[in-house]
């Protein structure tokens, strides 16, 4: 009987996958799709642990052979395998890719629009570029072994590191968002030509009279549609950040949500700890309530993943180290909210930059990870290494993206995984030229056709006086608000963005911002007064505003 299970073990694990997959997927091509994610976790320490897990349900004395497909399976729902193997799929599923013919080139797949592709081709050789003339001015190398003894001086400081003050003068970040807007308001379509009579439909007619900086013909949702995606917004629906405030009356509905918050952490479920989020979570439970949402788990193989990589952040001195500790000087160590956490920073970020696992979302992103050549073979490919491991090249303020979590885990290595997966899941959209529709492009887009939109007084006065909203919008944009509102009222706006899993609330907020200071921006005469007006979002009120512009009229 145990060699019959023990045949039976693998093709059990995946029956397993596929049975819970039809029960959630909502993707057209469900076969493919579950194809696919079995694939994926193939191999996984998931499956190795499922493996394990149905090999000692069946070698039970209870379980009989005629049943024991069925035996092993519920004994692996009792035992709670069922939670984890969904929340693992609804992970995967947010990574699948929606493109599965395999006759169209895989590049296609990516990013279907050539220009887009090209643009993005060229904004990562200026990186590289800027990079590489770093590297020769400097004349340091991508990559060094570092001495034994800094090694060991690195390792004794690993949890102050806030406290060394490496030589940083000489260094500067490979861009800024300033530099990557100008990229993209430079993009065009070759093949775009104006319409006229018969051929002119709504959304071409609008395209025609946009007067912003985006000059790319890309749909974006209306005011209706994003309505009915963001429908929990609605007036009539209680939520944290504005139903809990202490000018609330009666706290009758911050005690409901917190007893209904305990029963979602219980459960343990992803699309219910997700579908929680989207009104908002209760500051004492918003750790574990994001952590499930995301479907990350750590272990000890977690653990041992961690130690690794920071093993080669000891082994191994990279150029990009540098580059994060200067961008986390610049920013986040001059933010009042953030400077406390300067060594988690470092931390995260290093090993960051270290994961090889990030290099998968290139294979869904338009991006290419950069590699570099070992030295005296360059332009031989099997001589190419991607460099950073991760793929990754930190801009100015990239570090941005980790510090708010500081506030709600204080584990290194909790820290570390939610910050991966929220990266992995959203953040990498907002510097990656693309047509997706929660990309950079389109959110800058649909920026400047809902203000055009709600207030075109507005617009064209600050066109007027030579001042392009978008310049003022942009870097609340790509970087997801960090740094700009309050600590707390970010962590509602990113409740939001994980529980509707959408990052087109960005623009409706920076929307709702230019609106509720309309009054001050209709009434300054030069670009400085703008910047003065928009230079304070820390007294505002997220949700509030998100509603001013999605239900009221």
């Amino acid at each position: 009987m145990l060699r019959c299970c023990n045949k039976h073990f693998f093709r059990l694990a995946l029956i397993f996958v596929k049975f819970w997959l039809r029960m959630d997927s909502k993707l057209d091509n469900v076969a493919k799709t579950i194809d696919d994610i079995v694939k994926q976790l193939n191999g996984t320490t998931l499956h190795t642990q499922l493996k394990r897990a149905a090999q000692h349900e069946g070698e039970k004395s209870s379980v009989q052979l005629s049943s024991l497909k069925s035996d092993v399976i519920q004994s692996l729902k009792l035992s709670g395998w069922e939670k984890l193997l969904r929340n693992e799929v609804f992970r995967k599923m947010h990574s699948v890719q929606n493109t599965l013919d395999q006759a169209i080139p895989f590049e296609c797949q990516k990013e279907p629009l050539m220009y887009m592709r090209k643009a993005q081709a060229n904004w990562e050789r200026r990186i590289l570029k800027s990079m590489n003339s770093m590297c020769t001015e400097l004349s340091i190398p991508l990559s060094r072994k570092r001495p034994a003894d800094e090694q060991r001086d690195l390792l004794h400081k690993w949890n102050e590191m806030g406290t060394d003050e490496p030589d940083l003068s000489h260094f500067r970040p490979v861009y800024a968002p300033k530099d990557f807007l100008e990229v993209i308001t430079s993009i065009r379509n070759p093949n775009y030509c104006s319409l006229t009579g018969s051929e002119i439909d709504d959304r071409s007619l609008n395209f025609e009279s946009h007067w912003g900086l985006i000059q790319v013909s890309l749909q974006v949702p209306s005011l209706a549609e994003l309505r009915e995606i963001f429908a929990e917004f609605s007036l009539s629906n209680a939520h944290v950040g504005l139903d809990d405030s202490p000018d609330f009356p009666s706290d009758m509905f911050q005690n409901e949500r917190n007893k209904l918050a305990k029963r979602v952490i219980d459960e343990k479920r992803s699309p219910i700890a997700q579908y929680f989020c989207r009104r908002g979570c209760p500051s004492g439970f918003r750790a574990d309530l994001w952590q499930i949402a995301l479907g990350v788990t750590v272990g000890h193989l977690d653990v041992l993943k961690y130690e690794q990589m920071k093993g080669y952040v000891l082994q191994h001195d990279l150029l990009v180290d540098s580059l994060i500790y200067k961008d986390v000087k610049l920013t986040s160590v001059n933010d009042d909210y953030y400077f406390v956490f300067e060594d988690y920073l470092y931390q995260v970020l290093l090993i960051f930059s270290r994961d090889t696992s990030v290099l998968e979302l290139f294979s869904r992103s338009s991006a290419t990870p950069p590699k570099s050549y070992i030295r005296g073979k360059l332009g031989l490919e099997e001589f190419a290494v991607v460099y950073p491991p991760n793929g990754v090249i930190p801009f100015h303020g990239f570090s941005m993206y980790v510090t708010p979590l500081c506030y709600l885990y204080s584990e290194p290595v909790r820290l570390y995984y939610v910050f991966r997966e929220f990266y992995v899941r959203f953040f990498h959209r907002l510097h990656v030229i693309s047509s997706h529709p929660q990309g950079i492009v389109t959110l800058c887009l649909l920026f400047e056709s809902l203000l055009q939109s709600f207030h075109p007084t507005l617009f064209r006065h600050l066109q007027d006086i030579g001042c392009q909203p978008l310049k003022i919008a942009f870097k609340w944009l790509v970087r997801a608000f960090s740094g700009y509102l309050s600590t707390d009222q970010l962590l509602l706006l990113w409740d939001r963005i994980l529980g509707f899993n959408n990052l087109l609330l960005l623009p409706v907020l920076a929307v709702a911002i230019f609106l509720f200071r309309q009054t001050n921006l209709l009434l300054v005469t030069n670009v400085a007064g703008v910047e003065a007006s928009l230079s304070d979002l820390s007294t505002l009120q997220v949700i509030p505003l998100l509603q001013s512009v999605l239900f009221h009229s």
